[in-house]
């Protein structure tokens, strides 16, 4: 087992585990992949890839010129799937995001154009800058993999999986994402500043085009949906559930918490730590499992009494998530 620092909290990456499934060879190259073209982002790398066979979507609050755009075209490239990128800015419409309805003068009848909304994987860079009409485009793509425009229902493909991003420096003329559509994100994670060794690894290794390009395929958007579909079996015992509502109890119990961890927030914590046992090769679920993933999945679900905003909130949040993992046995 190995131990990295993060920002936060420590997490750890279980090496030593003998894969038990079928799906974690093919899951480590694409792992693998992405780490070749992202250098030396490996725990944000990992916990992407969770997000995405938890059928979740991720929010990453970083400075520009970090590598969020490489992610999500790595990641798209990486599994075969359509990739779109929407900028959003404050004059940005919900038309824009989820497609028109156009009258067709030669064949007389109106045709639906889809918007970019319509792909597998979505960058939705900067989500903060428009209004939250606009913002709130996205939810019921999120939520239910779905879009409806004037009276008709639009299925979305699978997988579907929204990579937003929000800059945690500039808030002039921003609109801050209200708790409910915080909660459509499972995973909030940070990628940071690489560390000199890697920057000079990445400026050898060529502009990002070239990288991408020597990205290979690691498997097909069917067998993403696929490995989806293997979550819900991954097995959770009754003691862990209850560890888990326990962590959950000892926010909303925690004075510096005006708002904790909702029921839709442990199930999210549920599904994660399922997703991340499967990325790790087991069929089951073991409370580190819990652990290595619940600072991403519990920090920007849960409202500080000390009314902090932005990268604060969420380091203030990581940091009491961090203490009440020490206070909570988990279950031996």
């Amino acid at each position: 087992m190995t131990l990295r620092q993060s920002p936060s909290i420590l997490t750890y990456v279980d090496t030593t585990v003998e894969p038990r499934s079928p799906t974690a060879p093919v899951l480590r190259r694409l792992i693998d992949g992405i780490n070749r073209v992202l250098v030396g982002k490996e725990e944000v790398v990992l916990r992407t890839v969770v997000t995405l066979v938890a059928r979740g979507h991720l929010l990453i609050e970083d400075v520009p010129g970090i590598g969020k755009t490489l992610l999500g075209l790595a990641l798209a490239k990486s599994i075969d799937a359509k990739f779109r990128r929407i900028q959003f800015t404050n004059d940005l419409l919900p038309s824009d995001i989820v497609g028109v309805t156009l009258f067709n003068q030669r064949d007389q009848r109106f045709e639906f154009k889809p918007g970019p909304i319509f792909s597998n994987v979505l960058l939705a860079d900067e989500i903060n800058r428009s209004t939250p009409k606009t913002q709130s485009a996205l939810l019921e793509a999120m939520n239910e993999r779905q879009v409806s425009i004037e009276g008709h229902t639009h299925i979305l493909e699978e997988p579907y999986f929204v990579i937003a991003t929000e800059n945690p420096v500039e808030y002039h003329g921003t609109f801050p994402l209200p708790e409910a559509q915080l909660d459509r994100f499972l995973m909030r994670v940070q990628i940071g500043y690489p560390e000199p060794a890697d920057e000079i690894s990445v400026l050898k290794g060529g502009e990002m085009d070239s990288r991408l390009a020597s990205l290979e395929h690691a498997l097909t958007t069917e067998e993403i949906v696929s490995i989806q579909r293997r979550v819900e079996t991954v097995h959770a015992a009754d003691d862990l559930i209850e560890y888990i509502v326990a962590l959950a109890s000892e926010t909303r119990a925690e004075k510096r918490v005006r708002l904790g961890l909702s029921p839709r927030g442990s199930q999210a914590l549920l599904r994660a730590a399922r997703a991340y046992a499967l990325v790790q090769g087991r069929d089951y679920c073991v409370p580190d499992d819990v652990k290595r993933i619940a600072a991403p999945v519990m920090a920007h679900r849960i409202v500080l009494e000390s009314g902090e905003y932005g990268l604060a909130r969420v380091q203030e949040a990581e940091r009491l998530v961090g203490e009440i993992l020490k206070r909570v046995p988990p279950p031996s």
